[in-house]
């Protein structure tokens, strides 16, 4: 199974670098995965769908404000971005940094009033500093979101709200589980009067997910690990959805990533609070556990989600779908459009 495999054309001019006017005002695309049938919907349409007694599983998780423009004592500027928390204890006056240009051990970074000393470079451009002050409350008062890179642009104070989920509580993340940014508060409140249960989890999504796949043979691909805590409860309220026939239904890869991940725990153990660090790369061929639909977006050529997504729907279902979707002018990425595979 190649790389190339699961390429695609997508013109530029589909790529969503601004997000919707109005929170939810997106098209939806659903895809049969039985039966390929496509059908052009609203996103809201996704009430239809969902059925009493199904479980739909949302990501928590909170974006922090990760990047920091810090200086030297020269003046030069360093630009750091956060990475994502990897622990219900992180020290956030020890932690690991993203660096561009370059940076030793023992160098003095001011960011506003605060100071910040490399106290290790680990490699890979990343590096450990030390801060007098916990670095999420400088990160609130001086950081700005750290845009996906195919955007090319500054994040603006637009951003700060609209790169964030509505119902994000859990500060974690160093990008957004982007499937979640068309989610409001209206349909939530649709599909529980509908009968759904809303449940939460909690992945910290970090910017491996925007890192290339560097090998040609897709299997020798090793993902990243992400920190996940999913309550007792959530587990208990799928575990009797299956029992009863009912599905679970994920809202994104990054709940997907945490749900097949602990599906032993899920499917098989006494429900208790599951928590750890997620490394599942799931590509055609993976034999899905746990969910049974998925709520998406539409992912970039060649990537790591993009695979999980041609896992679950078949790449054979999935690739004609994106087509439909170019030849109908969907917008696409993480502010674009979404996908409900079922």
């Amino acid at each position: 199974m190649q790389l190339s495999d699961f390429h695609y054309n997508v013109p530029d001019e589909l790529i969503a670098d601004q997000p919707p006017e109005v929170r939810g005002d997106a098209r939806l695309l659903a895809l049969n995965r039985e039966t390929g049938e496509i059908q052009d919907k609203n996103y809201g349409d996704i009430v239809e769908f969902l059925n009493p007694g199904d479980v739909l599983i949302i990501n928590d998780t909170k974006v922090i404000k990760a990047r920091l423009m810090a200086r030297k004592s020269s003046g030069g500027e360093r630009e750091l971005v956060l990475v994502e928390k990897h622990g219900s204890t992180d020290d956030w006056h020890l932690h690991k940094v993203i660096y561009r240009r370059r940076l030793k051990p023992g160098d003095e970074l001011f960011v506003g009033p605060y100071a910040l000393t490399v106290e290790e470079i680990i490699g890979d451009g990343i590096a450990v500093v030390r801060s007098g002050k916990d670095l999420l409350e400088i990160a609130g008062e001086y950081g700005s979101v750290p845009l996906p890179p195919y955007m090319r642009r500054e994040a603006t104070e637009a951003d700060t709200e609209r790169y964030q989920t509505v119902f994000a509580r859990e500060q974690g993340s160093v990008a957004a589980p982007t499937a979640s940014l068309n989610m409001t508060e209206e349909t939530l409140s649709k599909l529980r009067k509908k009968g759904v249960s809303v449940q939460y989890a909690t992945l910290h999504v970090g910017l491996g997910t925007f890192l290339p796949i560097r090998v040609d043979d897709v299997a020798e691909h090793k993902m990243h690990k992400e920190y996940f805590e999913v309550p007792e409860e959530t587990v208990r309220v799928m575990q009797t959805a299956k029992q009863n026939g009912k599905r679970v239904v994920a809202l994104g890869t990054t709940i997907t990533r945490t749900l097949e991940y602990c599906h032993q725990q899920i499917l098989y153990e006494t429900p208790q609070q599951l928590t750890g660090e997620a490394d599942i790369f799931m590509y055609p061929g993976y034999e899905f556990k746990v969910i049974d639909a998925l709520l998406t977006n539409f992912h970039a050529p060649e990537s790591t989600v993009l695979m999980l997504t041609a896992a679950f729907a078949g790449w054979n279902k999935l690739k004609p779908a994106y087509e439909h979707a170019v030849a109908e002018q969907y917008h696409f990425f993480s502010y674009g459009d979404s996908m409900f595979i079922y």
